[in-house]
């Protein structure tokens, strides 16, 4: 239980507002529900929500400690009081969790605090108490792959220290098959292909830039794509990353001559198309061990897909 007295300049406030401002890692809905459950009083009884604050009033809070730490990103998941995620697969080892376009992965993404995927992550198995970070020295569960704001597709959470490390060498080792699925402008030729050349990232404008010949600095980028189906000057194309680059499939179609529908930054808006963001989705994850995998070799051949993707119903309609 912590106490608050009120003072002179915070006098006249409504509770709820003053409690907001004081607990700011307290959920809103949280607050509302513990004013309702008299754990918050004035004068030690219970108090309605717009009740405005004399000077003097003494507040007695009744509410866990770690509301009252310092926000900053490794506890914003306490500001998620229900957790929104579309759970692919889930055991006791790692998380799979369909990403919806427009929601970052992380906090360095510019993304608001506390509404970023791992704040979700972390407060899905918080209050499932998978996840003790106050009661004993565990790990924080982490994400082993990203995905851009606006892709949507499958995020890799790993839940134990142990599968973050095998899952991050699986990764470097390129023994998880991930395929996309994109609406490009045109259709490729010829349908099913590589494109390959070299990638060169520009950090100050967050982009890349695709060349034929290598340069200082820059990677080598290969794609592997197929075209499924071409309707109405789009094309629906599966893209198969042999290297992961930085936005290295918007880039190369773009470069190809194929930007990819949406893509303001690499293609060119199209006003007949109501999409402002690429029309791209990891939609399908292979477990693919070439090498021993440890306490993950259970996973070892097992696929799992996001069988509804938005775009693909929008403009490939069955």
């Amino acid at each position: 239980m912590k106490e608050f007295t009120v003072g002179k300049n915070d006098a006249g406030q409504r509770l709820d507002r003053f409690v907001a401002k004081a607990v700011p890692l307290l959920p809103a809905s949280l607050l509302q529900k513990y004013i309702r459950l008299k754990r918050i009083k004035i004068g030690g009884k219970g108090a309605a929500r717009d009740t405005r604050l004399q000077e003097g009033d003494v507040l007695q809070l009744y509410i866990n400690d770690e509301f009252f730490e310092t926000p900053k990103p490794d506890n914003a998941y306490l500001t998620v009081a229900v957790p929104k995620l579309h759970i692919v697969y889930e055991d006791e080892n790692i998380l799979l969790v369909d990403k919806k376009p427009g929601q970052a992965v992380h906090p360095h993404d510019g993304a608001e605090y506390g509404k970023t995927l791992i704040d979700h992550i972390q407060a899905y198995l918080y209050a499932k108490r998978e996840w003790r970070p106050r009661e004993e020295n565990s790990f924080t569960p982490a994400l082993c792959n990203r995905i851009d704001r606006n892709t949507g597709g499958i995020v890799i959470a790993a839940k134990t220290a142990e599968a973050l490390r095998i899952l991050n060498q699986k990764i470097k080792d390129r023994e998880l098959d991930k395929r996309y699925l994109c609406i490009v402008h045109g259709t490729p030729s010829p349908r099913e292909g590589t494109l390959t050349g070299y990638l060169f990232k520009d950090a100050v404008k967050n982009r890349v830039y695709v060349t034929k010949e290598s340069q200082k600095g820059a990677k080598t980028c290969i794609t592997q794509y197929k075209t499924l189906e071409s309707r109405n000057g789009l094309s629906l194309v599966e893209c198969h990353l042999i290297t992961g680059r930085t936005h290295q499939i918007r880039a190369q179609m773009a470069a190809s001559g194929h930007p990819l529908l949406g893509d303001g930054k690499y293609g060119k808006l199209d006003k007949r198309y109501d999409r402002t963001y690429q029309a791209l989705y990891s939609y399908k994850l292979l477990f693919d061990f070439k090498t021993d995998a440890g306490i993950l070799n259970y996973l070892n051949g097992k696929q799992f897909q996001v069988e509804n993707v938005d775009f693909v119903a929008e403009y490939f309609p069955r």
